[in-house]
């Protein structure tokens, strides 16, 4: 019965046409060659607690590996930019209110060529941001205005960056004024965000209506991760998955849904966050919170055949904050015995705080990087030395390479 012929079970694929089992042996190897390409990829999982860094290496993948922002996509930058030096000014003015700073600000003459004095754009921007007290001012006109009002950005953001736009003026003579300078040095106390500085210093490109977010802006801009965020990369015929989630501890519950299947955690915990404590717990050390978290990833049983690296970011902030904030004035920290405001003792000390928390397992020093998110060179270099390591550890654990 049947209208096909049959063929010999033991024979060739196609049966005696060399055609379709040419035909079936490519497919063969097409698949072998899927099967390995996928037993080669790799996925990568961003861990570590919020504002260690984390989303500023993920956006510096993208820098070196992926392809370039859209215009739609700067211009969410943009708002989120005018957006943070609203941000960064609200907090600013209440540490001033905090360490009692007014009266210094009283004593400091206007600047040549400023219409007000810093105390009197102090309690200017004071009625905007924190008391609510001031009269609502006139819209800027966004019409001919590079960033505009972009909607991906959100309401907040927009209203902010409108907001910044009416009073930047003010918020650039407080910010010039000398007592600013003792203020800023005091900015762990409220968790300021340090990169921020760099938006005010430059104040006047970022309010221009020509403004359009250079690679930096958006390497320093601010946005939450509330979400757990992929992007995809092929490197030198290897493809790479990337994953980056949210840091803070309500954002931490969403993290079990990327442990299938990883390759490589990368874990960032800053250095210069060994005097700050955390937005969500005003008690917890940040740096005590990163060593416990880590502890808790590394000994995780859902990572025992996982490389995990180590970046310990911000080192230049760390190495600016050790000239005022020694390491053993923080309680957690207080048995640092190294020399004051020396930059390589303070780093090889949390390195063995990291190394501390782990129990079965040992990390070499190849797989912990100190390292400057915001800097792409540097970046560039820590990131291509991971990925080999990664690459080297993948390819042996998938049988590739010997266990030599």
């Amino acid at each position: 019965m049947g209208c096909s012929s049959s063929t010999d079970a033991g024979g060739p694929p196609g049966g005696n046409d060399p055609a379709l089992g040419g035909r079936s042996n490519k497919i063969d190897a097409e698949l072998d060659q899927k099967r390995q390409e996928e037993e080669l990829k790799i996925k990568l999982l961003l861990l570590g607690a919020g504002e260690s860094g984390k989303s500023t290496i993920f956006k510096q993948m993208r820098i070196i590996y992926g392809s370039p922002r859209t215009d739609e996509n700067l211009r969410m930058y943009g708002v989120v930019v005018r957006s943070n030096c609203i941000t960064v000014t609200r907090k600013l003015l209440q540490l001033i209110r905090m360490l009692e700073m007014e009266d210094d600000l009283e004593e400091e003459p206007a600047a040549e060529g400023a219409d007000m004095t810093p105390f009197e754009a102090f309690e200017t921007l004071v009625s905007y941001l924190l008391d609510g007290t001031a009269t609502p001012l006139e819209p800027v006109d966004l019409s001919d205005d590079w960033v505009g009002h972009c909607a991906t950005a959100g309401l907040g953001p927009n209203n902010d960056a409108q907001m910044f736009l009416q009073i930047w003026k003010t918020i650039k003579i407080l910010w010039n004024s000398v007592a600013m300078k003792e203020v800023w040095q005091k900015r762990a106390l409220l968790n300021v965000i340090d990169g921020h500085k760099d938006f005010l210093d430059e104040i006047d490109r970022i309010a221009s209506k020509t403004f359009r977010p250079a690679q930096q802006d958006v390497l320093l801009a601010r946005v939450k991760t509330t979400q757990v965020v992929m992007e995809r990369y092929r490197i030198d015929g290897i493809d790479f998955e990337m994953y980056d989630v949210g840091g803070q501890r309500s954002e931490r519950r969403k993290w079990i849904d990327c442990f299938d299947s990883v390759d490589a955690v990368i874990f960032v915990a800053a250095l210069s966050e060994y005097d700050q404590n955390l937005a969500e717990s005003k008690k917890t050390n940040r740096m005590v919170e990163a060593l416990e978290l880590f502890r808790s990833i590394c000994n995780n049983r859902a990572f025992a055949n996982t490389s995990v690296m180590l970046f310990l970011n911000k080192k230049d902030i760390f190495e600016e904050k050790l000239q005022y904030s020694d390491i053993a004035d923080q309680k957690p920290f207080a048995d640092y015995a190294g020399p004051q405001n020396n930059f390589n003792s303070g780093v090889l000390y949390f390195i063995e705080k990291f190394k501390d928390c782990l129990i079965n397992d040992e990390i070499t020093d190849s797989f912990i990087q100190a390292c400057t998110a915001t800097d792409t060179n540097n970046m560039e270099f820590v990131l291509d030395s991971t990925r080999t390591i990664i690459m080297t550890d993948n390819l042996r654990r998938s049988g590739f390479l010997g266990a030599g």
